[in-house]
């Protein structure tokens, strides 16, 4: 294990933290708040111990095999989280740290779940912050720094495998780091075109930019009371498209620049996860349309609460905590299942459904015809049993983590089903769940352990299990 290059790399990337906190400090110098010495006294903080990191941990031999990827990935993002809830301690609008580090973790890990219960009298430099948050944590920290800084290692492939959600990693290019430029520059754009269209509706350009880092980033953190509810029709249809369009896999959109039309016409991963937000938008809306009988307002909230809920931002137009069993039923179901691999989105992904019921398909022939060889494709390509392999073990670790998370949680005296769906909310990266973590509610009632244990849990969502898994285990510390 290269210790010292880890934590020099750990150290470049809580540097870049302090970089990235002089927006929200630049903004609150912009409205005059009093928050804008804690922002200041956090920047110095990132910027010493950034500094240190690298400086004392400096090494020639920077080459990142899988083992430091995973290390490298996950001591980010906890250093990242401890350092970026200090504005929110320091400032004293969350007095608690542990509530303020939840906070953090929630929006660096796009989960959009939150402690507060007056979002509206929060300073707007602290918003900013939650929200880009999410903006950062959305396609990679670690991506992000590969993206910007020049011959950060090499084979950073493995901080990519650790780091990006799905279960089939690759290059776009021969280079990882022209990879990292292409996908932040088509996040980037993608974010903008939603700004620029939030500003043309009508929403003030601080929340048009708010808004747009926590659709980006699938996060989902609001800044008034009722999420997006009070905004006109034509701002809650333009962020369901842009949810809908940050849960589909990067990989589609750099085709679409290459004009390689076949190739994205022929993506099983793309048309099933379409399918799947067609589907539910129906049931819903036949389901809950007695409720409103006005059908256009039925429509549109089904759809933006699917598109919500399957790319795991959790913004809400409408408490679905009222709805009827079925359509909770429905989102449930969303809310473990995820966006596509390669996105924004949180969740088990498309991806692995799909892996899963070819695996199925493929045993159930097997079985009826011994002597036959199935192979199983996925994309157009045959699947490598070692990818196959991942599925069904990431799968079962999966339900594991989930079980234990589950019942370290039920020791609080909430029903099983907002236990149940806070779990599921912050395991998978959602936000709301049902019960008291509702749209409409928050987990500011949980106790300080359980705000740890759903902090955990976010992580595990966010970086996918395996990274904290290794990080926590003894041989991963041994110099051999």
């Amino acid at each position: 294990m290269n210790h010292r290059m880890v934590f020099s790399t750990v150290g470049k990337i809580v540097w870049a933290e302090g970089v990235l906190l002089l927006l929200p400090y630049i903004v609150s110098l912009i409205y005059k708040e009093e928050c804008s010495s804690a922002f200041l006294i956090t920047i110095l903080v990132a910027v010493v111990v950034g500094t240190l990191l690298a400086t004392l941990f400096k090494k020639k031999d920077d080459i990142i095999y899988s083992k430091e990827g995973f290390m490298t990935v996950s001591l980010s993002w906890i250093i990242l989280s401890l350092i970026g809830a200090l504005p929110f301690r320091l400032s004293g609008e969350i007095p608690h740290y542990i509530d303020a580090i939840f906070e953090t973790v929630s929006g660096f890990t796009t989960t959009g779940a939150s402690i507060l219960t007056d979002i509206e009298a929060m300073s707007k430099s602290l918003l900013f912050w939650r929200s880009f948050t999410h903006w950062i944590g959305g396609m990679g920290v670690l991506v992000f720094i590969m993206a910007i800084i020049p011959n950060v290692s090499k084979r950073s492939i493995h901080i990519m495998r650790a780091e990006v959600p799905g279960p089939v990693k690759g290059k776009l290019v021969p280079k990882m780091r022209d990879t990292a430029k292409i996908l932040y520059t088509i996040y980037i754009v993608l974010t903008v075109i939603e700004i620029f269209l939030l500003r043309i509706g009508g929403m003030p350009w601080f929340d048009s930019i708010v808004h747009s880092f926590g659709t980006a980033g699938t996060g989902g953190f609001g800044i008034k009371a009722d999420s997006i509810a009070s905004y006109s029709p034509y701002l809650q249809w333009v962020i369901t498209i842009f949810m809908i369009l940050f849960g589909v896999n990067f990989n589609i959109y750099f085709l679409l620049l290459i004009r390689r039309f076949k190739a994205i016409g022929k993506s099983t991963e793309l048309w099933v996860y379409l399918g799947i937000i067609a589907t539910a938008v129906l049931c819903i809306t036949v389901n809950i349309y007695p409720m409103y009988n006005d059908l256009p307002t039925t429509v549109r909230d089904a759809s933006f609460q699917v598109a919500s809920i399957i790319t795991t931002t959790g913004y809400a137009t409408a408490d679905f905590n009222l709805w009827p069993s079925f359509s909770k039923a429905i989102l449930f179901a969303l809310m473990l299942l995820g966006a596509c691999a390669g996105s924004t989105g949180g969740g088990f992904k498309v991806s692995r459904v799909i892996i899963i019921f070819k695996k199925i398909g493929s045993e159930i022939k097997r079985l009826l015809h011994p002597r036959s060889v199935k192979v199983i494709t996925f994309e157009g390509k045959r699947l490598e049993e070692q990818a196959i392999t991942g599925t069904t073990v990431y799968l079962a670790i999966y339900m594991v983590c989930f079980i234990l998370i589950f019942l370290a949680v039920s020791l609080d005296r909430f029903d099983f089903e907002t236990n149940f769906s806070a779990v599921a909310a912050c395991f998978n990266n959602i936000g709301p769940g049902f019960g008291v973590v509702g749209p409409v509610g928050s987990y500011a009632d949980y106790s300080v352990f359980s705000k740890i244990v759903l902090s955990v849990a976010m992580l595990l969502g966010r970086l996918e299990i395996f990274p904290l898994i290794i990080v926590a285990m003894p041989a991963t510390w041994s110099k051999n």
